[in-house]
């Protein structure tokens, strides 16, 4: 072989890899919110009103008030994201938004996507956000489907597999999160609670939302996959 066939291959190595953009990080850094942009619809008439996202102690804390969404500047795709969180106070809702692109979408608040639920009791529900994702069982899961929908007014929740796999309030919880090509796949501590297909999009923005109460996130990593876990 050549000097100048090796060089060839090299580089198609090389290339490969630079192509499949390749991540390992984590998106928090534990000091301020670099990489995150903020959406806070009530900050267009009252800009005087709280930042619903804040650094505490080393962590990312959505307060949940006024309601909005911390967003990843870049967009995603192929990946597993881990996240460690609990309810530091009185438990309620919350969310990961995974494939976020428009803002104000849908009810003139949440970005398009597809939603992993972090409801107090119900982790791993999916909420259709104007883009939609299918489940086995989708009547069982979604209800009648003359109202499947995934905007306002429609059918878009569909229930997880199991709502007894979260700890007790104040203790952490870990949510794995793997999409990949037209898949989303949710563990809640170690549990399988949901899986998706068919998604009608495959990349787009991380998404925090802050939707009435307080969680403290002390883990955001992500990592790119090339398959689904077990």
């Amino acid at each position: 072989m050549n000097a100048f066939t090796i060089l060839y291959f090299t580089s198609l190595f090389f290339s490969y890899f630079a192509s499949a953009e390749l991540i390992k990080k984590a998106l928090f850094n534990g000091k301020d919110l670099t990489g995150w942009t903020v959406d806070v619809p009530a900050h267009d008439k009252n800009s005087k009103l709280p930042m619903p996202f804040i650094i505490r102690d080393g962590m990312l804390v959505s307060l949940g008030k006024p309601f909005g969404h911390l967003l990843t500047d870049k967009e995603y795709k192929n990946y597993s994201l881990l996240v460690e969180y609990r309810f530091s106070g009185e438990p309620g809702n919350c969310g990961i938004l995974v494939h976020a692109s428009r803002l104000r979408n849908l009810y003139k608040m949440y970005p398009k996507s597809i939603e992993v639920q972090m409801n107090h009791t119900h982790a791993g529900d999916f909420w259709c956000i104007v883009e939609n994702i299918e489940v086995p069982d989708m009547v069982k899961r979604r209800g009648s489907k003359e109202k499947w929908g995934i905007t306002e007014g429609k059918a878009r929740r569909i229930l997880n597999l199991t709502d007894g796999s979260e700890k007790p309030v104040g203790e952490w919880n870990q949510m794995k999160i793997e999409c990949l090509k037209d898949e989303v796949k949710v563990w809640v501590n170690g549990d399988l609670v949901n899986h998706g297909y068919s998604c009608t999009t495959k990349k787009g923005k991380l998404s925090i939302q802050a939707e009435g109460s307080e969680v403290e996130f002390r883990r955001l990593d992500i990592i790119s996959i090339n398959n689904l876990g077990k």
